[in-house]
């Protein structure tokens, strides 16, 4: 199923191609992305890393044009008064599937830092209700990333 989201993402057209704006799914998923990782008021370098390797993998890019696509994703999400304005570009743009792989995703960057504070979890919970994403289903991912997060926690703690 990831695979299916991330072939999507990187079928779409170049970033380098044009201004970005809000309108570009890969911005709207930048921007809510960059607002779930400050939701606790805190932004840890280790949360920006797991966002910049998201970003990086979900569309194909590096160097001038992850700088560019975080940018506008960070930009957009500082000018938003709501979320809608991002979900309603991803529901245009994605599956089922797919949305339910982008909270996934949010999930990643949330446990970035092996925890998930509550204004995190209910960003997340306010995301996939506009995603249309049931709550069987947005659980389901948080269990999946928190198991994943606690398992590479302990590992490198053994290390």
């Amino acid at each position: 199923m990831f695979e299916r989201v991330l072939a999507f993402l990187r079928d779409l057209p170049c970033i380098s191609s044009g201004a970005l704006s809000a309108d570009d799914p890969r911005v709207a998923a930048t921007a809510l992305l960059y607002h779930v990782m400050g939701a606790d008021g805190m932004r840890q370098d280790v949360e920006w890393e797991r966002l910049k390797q998201v970003v990086s993998e979900a569309y194909g890019v590096s160097g001038a044009e992850l700088a560019a696509l975080l940018a506008a994703g960070e930009k957009a999400d500082s000018e938003a008064i709501d979320l809608y304005a991002f979900t309603s570009v991803l529901m245009r743009h994605l599956d089922e599937a797919g949305r339910i792989e982008f909270i996934r995703l949010m999930w990643e960057v949330v446990y970035a830092d092996d925890q998930a504070h509550e204004l995190e979890e209910n960003t997340i919970w306010r995301v996939a209700e506009l995603l249309g994403v049931d709550r069987r289903d947005r659980i389901a991912m948080r269990q999946e990333v928190a198991r994943r997060a606690s398992h590479e926690a302990d590992k490198s703690s053994d290390e």
